[in-house]
Order: structure tokens, then C-alpha cells, then sequence
């Protein structure tokens, strides 16, 4: 029997039961059978990025954050877009990142749901690609004026996008076998 793969899933805003929270949380009741997410809400906790405390020792939250990262199988952000770009606090969350090689090799999918989001979904794709996360042919979704699409409690209101998440989960799920299989 397989073991379930474990998801480090990442909010990208750090307002408490947001959209992409709940997004997150849907993806982790719909998909619960097949995977394990740990649900990270703690991006505000981390320190702002200053190359001189990437040293020894590092800051405690940015150790715990490089961590679960690392051991998770896959990871999965769900993010919107602040002023045509990142949110502050997700991209200082990657910053922490860049010296070391949590993300390199890492199957990775992501949710960009905003109003646009357009300009977003095109810099993560640059960043998660310059950090050498692995992002399966099908595993990036722009989701424009998502708080119209979703109910109350974080489902889909919309088919077209319920299939486009689970066209992202497939291929997200994909991407973890063949590297495990590759690890073997």
C-alpha cells in the first residue's frame, strides 16, 4: 500500500480565512484520500529577508518554514495578486529559500485567485522555475475574479474551474510519482 504523499500547501495572503486559505482547505477535504496537507498560515511569523541572517543560526521560524518544505513531497501555493505582483510576505517566504535547495527538484503546483492575476502568474512561474522547483505541464492555474467563484465555504461555484483544479491535482500528483519513481 502507498503511503500518501505529504503537501506543504502555502496561502500567499496572510488574512485569516481568505480566499486562497480556503481554496487550500478544499483542495486538502477533496483530496484528503489520496493526500496529507499541512496548511501553512504562519508567512507573517517569518523575519524579513536580510542576507546577513541566512547565516548560522538562522532565524527559528525561517529554520521550521525550510523544513517543512523540505520534507514535504510536493508543495502547492495558492496566492493572489497585490498591486500587479507577489504578495510581500510570499515572496520574503521564497527569498528565504533561494540559499539553499528546498524548492530545487520539489514538484510544485500553484493557484494564482484574484480579481487579474495575470501579472502574478507570470512572476511565479519566472521565480519557481529560477529556484528549480519542478512544475508539471499542467500544474499552474490563474483563477481571475475568484472571491465570484467560490461559496462561503470554499468550494467551487463554477464547473469549468472545479475541472481545472482537478486537471491541476492530476498533474501535480503526476509530477510527485515520477519523481518518486526516479528517486527509487
Amino acid at each position: 500500500m502507498e503511503t500518501r504523499k505529504k503537501i506543504f500547501a502555502i496561502s500567499g495572503s496572510t488574512r485569516h480565512g481568505s480566499s486562497n486559505e480556503q481554496i487550500l482547505r478544499t483542495l486538502s477535504a477533496q483530496y484528503s484520500d489520496q493526500l496529507d496537507f499541512h496548511i501553512f498560515n504562519a508567512l507573517s511569523l517569518l523575519p524579513h529577508f536580510n542576507p546577513d541572517l541566512d547565516k548560522d543560526p538562522v532565524p527559528t521560524p525561517v529554520l521550521e518554514f525550510r523544513e517543512l518544505v523540505n520534507n514535504a513531497d510536493g508543495v502547492i501555493i495558492c496566492t493572489p495578486e497585490y498591486i500587479f505582483a507577489l504578495p510581500g510576505a510570499l515572496k520574503n517566504a521564497i527569498e528565504w529559500t533561494v540559499s539553499t535547495t528546498v524548492l530545487l527538484d520539489k514538484p510544485l503546483a500553484f493557484i494564482v485567485a484574484s480579481g487579474l492575476g495575470e501579472k502574478t502568474f507570470e512572476s511565479l512561474t519566472v521565480i519557481m522555475q529560477t529556484v528549480g522547483a519542478i512544475i508539471g505541464p499542467n500544474s499552474r492555474l490563474l483563477i481571475q475574479g475568484a472571491r465570484a467563484k467560490l461559496r462561503p465555504d470554499g468550494s467551487f461555484n463554477d464547473e469549468g474551474i472545479q475541472r481545472s483544479v482537478d486537471q491541476l491535482m492530476k498533474s501535480f500528483m503526476g509530477t510527485m510519482a515520477v519523481k518518486s519513481v526516479s528517486n527509487t
